[in-house]
């Protein structure tokens, strides 16, 4: 349910509606726009007498709010939410690229990278540590090592850094990570994203492989239900009966999304497309829609990559990449 404050709404009668509905036992965020003050209320509105708000002074109008996302939803938070990371700021017309390897691979891979990408105009830098893979014998990671070459790096390029856990009981090796990824497999790792709700930290929810828009809204909804609204949605693809490309990008989810939450939008075309010759056109696809921001796989090598190689764009072609992104930005 929602609450729209009159424009000319004394403050102590705002605090007064506050309190009463307080007691009530319901949690209520107050955000303020430049046309309306808008409180949202969170808990069992079933006990609220819509008729007998509406009719106080300082109320404009009641509505109750029918999706069941609440904090994720637009009508409950008018206006773009901005998410600071680590001094980087995505959404509400900030736009980012988060750029580099899929999995770090050893000191030399990472610190080349890192600067290459940051030359290029990349603001924030990704890495696996953990690496979710289909195959048990595929490379996993480094663990908690990689996680030490990806605060190294920081160290040398002043980027903060964007990396995947995998499980709450590494949570402790994340303190100092800036941007926490939630991956495709675990968006709805219920168990974890309530863990990460915890948290005062950004996180990334990327959209499942088979997941509906309001199931990724409702997994937000679980992480912001916790007190954490620092959330960023990523579209990375779906999968579909088409096997042309690793998944099926859905940038129709971009303009949705914005219509539905207030949280910032990116897109990871180089997980959507499995094709490194593909990323290009899709990056600008994406910025052309709407999105608030890019993830790109960025590899000095990769040729020989240890993940996801054929999908990863060189330093040389992610700085064309970013030039003409930039363009097309201008352009819109």
């Amino acid at each position: 349910m929602i609450v729209i404050i009159r424009q000319n709404a004394k403050q102590e009668q705002v605090d007064k509606l506050r309190e009463f509905l307080g007691k009530l036992g319901l949690t209520i965020h107050l955000s303020q726009g430049e046309n309306s003050t808008i409180m949202g209320l969170v808990g069992d509105t079933t006990r609220v007498d819509p008729d007998l708000i509406a009719s106080l002074d300082a109320v404009e109008d009641v509505r109750r709010i029918q999706e069941p996302y609440k904090n994720a939803n637009r009508k409950f938070h008018p206006a773009d939410t901005v998410v600071d990371c680590g001094g980087v700021k995505i959404g509400g017309g900030l736009f980012q690229i988060i750029a580099g390897p899929c999995s770090v691979e050893n000191e030399e891979q990472i610190i080349t990278v890192a600067r290459a990408v940051k030359a290029a105009g990349a603001t924030l830098l990704r890495g696996g540590a953990f690496k979710p893979r289909t195959s048990p014998y595929a490379f996993q990671g480094l663990h908690g090592e990689g996680l030490r070459l990806l605060k190294l790096a920081r160290q040398e390029t002043g980027m903060p850094i964007v990396t995947e856990i995998m499980d709450a009981s590494h949570l402790p090796l994340f303190e100092d990570v800036d941007v926490i990824q939630v991956g495709a497999r675990n968006m709805q790792n219920f168990e974890l994203l309530k863990e990460l709700g915890k948290l005062d930290k950004p996180i990334l929810l990327k959209r499942g492989l088979a997941n509906t828009i309001q199931e990724l809204l409702m997994s937000a909804e679980y992480i912001m239900a916790g007190g954490n609204e620092k959330v960023i949605l990523c579209e990375r693809g779906i999968r579909t009966y088409e096997t042309a490309t690793r998944n099926t990008l859905d940038l129709s989810a971009v303009p949705v999304l914005h219509e539905k939450t207030h949280l910032p939008v990116i897109v990871d075309p180089s997980h959507a497309t499995g094709v490194s010759r593909l990323v290009k056109p899709m990056a600008l696809a994406a910025a052309a829609c709407g999105a608030d921001g890019l993830m790109i796989e960025v590899h000095n090598d990769p040729k020989h990559a240890l993940c996801d190689g054929p999908q990863s764009l060189t330093p040389a072609e992610f700085a064309d990449l970013t030039r003409r992104v930039k363009a097309v930005r201008e352009i819109i």
